[in-house]
């Protein structure tokens, strides 16, 4: 650790580092590769979080560790395999490109950014402890979703308190608002949205606003999930002018038995060309960057539903990913974060 000895500090007293601030990115996680050990690991992980899984320990993890465990992880591993990118998973390249853009935007000697997966590596702990060791004194911690759920965001920020415990000098620390109605983050999203369908060769009869879904028993129990999810579809169709009901908000990803959010979007892909629905364009608003469920499950998966159930014309309008857009979306909602710590204008 780097530093300097305080002005008047006595005779062999340690160098210190402090005084700067530090920025940490962060976004759900991914494995650190698609073999069958690897998909385990982040699979347990990721399941074995209270906030995702809100059973018993004692009545799920021997569910999990048994019969998922044993089966899921080959299943994952070869989804994963259809996306995986030369430097590893598409969620891992654009986050890491994302926290390397905005460094180059606002970072300096006192303001370093940096990036974390809830899930995986590089873990939350690893760069809180980074982040400290190079002097940081306050650390802001932006969870990269846009909608809050407790199941996304909560998680996110539980770790970071957990890995908080663990220093006997704290940094102070700020946690970032959900951004699912914010002007930026709309602004953003919308002219992607528009700029994609301007280069379609066909005009769509609808767009499928597909959100990543929960339980509904944890909507039921107070997650305002939905209504941010509801809200970011009104407000993004209310700026490219939309008519109403040519956006749909439905919900996907959804795992065992229990009902989740409705409507379902692969329910909703099947059903639609009955509709008189036969061009479609897809966005998947819950995720600034593509991963496994807008590359696989949307890109891929939903146009074979859609297709095969009589639709002629399908389009997935990427993910922000590392884009000048998504630059400055996050140079705002960073900059916002850090009024009073730092002057950024």
């Amino acid at each position: 650790m780097g530093g300097s000895v305080p002005v008047h500090a006595p005779n062999g007293h340690p160098a210190v580092s402090g005084g700067k601030t530090g920025v940490l990115l962060v976004n759900l996680g991914t494995p650190d590769g698609t073999d069958y050990a690897s998909m385990r690991r982040y699979l347990s992980e990721f399941l074995s979080d209270r906030r995702v899984i809100e059973l018993n320990p004692l009545l799920w993890q021997p569910i999990l560790q048994g019969p998922i465990l044993t089966f899921r992880p080959s299943k994952s591993g070869a989804a994963y395999k259809k996306i995986w990118m030369e430097d590893g998973s598409p969620l891992l390249v654009y986050t890491r490109a994302q926290a390397k853009k905005l460094a180059e935007r606002i970072g300096s000697e006192q303001l370093l950014v940096d990036f974390a997966m809830n899930y995986g590596n590089p873990s939350i702990a690893s760069k809180v402890d980074r982040l400290v060791r190079e002097g940081c004194t306050r650390i802001m911690v932006l969870a990269l979703y846009p909608q809050y759920s407790a199941t996304t965001t909560a998680s996110v920020y539980d770790r970071t308190f957990d890995a908080l415990k663990k220093l006997r000098w704290q940094p102070a620390l700020r946690t970032a608002d959900a951004f699912h109605d914010h002007p930026a983050y709309i602004k953003a999203l919308a002219s992607s949205i528009k700029d994609h369908l301007d280069g379609l060769d066909f005009t769509p009869d609808r767009v499928l606003m597909s959100y990543h879904g929960i339980p509904k028993s944890y909507f039921d129990k107070g997650d305002p999930y939905h209504c941010h999810c509801q809200k970011t579809t009104r407000l993004v169709a209310e700026a490219l002018g939309w008519e109403d009901g040519f956006a749909m908000t439905t919900f996907q990803s959804r795992f065992g038995p229990q009902a989740w959010l409705q409507p379902y979007t692969d329910k909703t892909l099947e059903a639609l060309p009955e509709e008189g629905v036969k061009k479609l364009v897809v966005v998947s608003p819950a995720f600034i960057s593509d991963c496994l469920e807008t590359l696989e499950e949307i890109a891929m998966e939903g146009r074979d539903q859609f297709m095969e159930a009589g639709g002629t014309h399908y389009s997935v309008v990427p993910c922000l990913n590392d884009s000048e857009r998504a630059i400055d979306l996050l140079e705002t909602l960073v900059k916002q974060q850090l009024a009073g710590w730092i002057d950024q204008a």
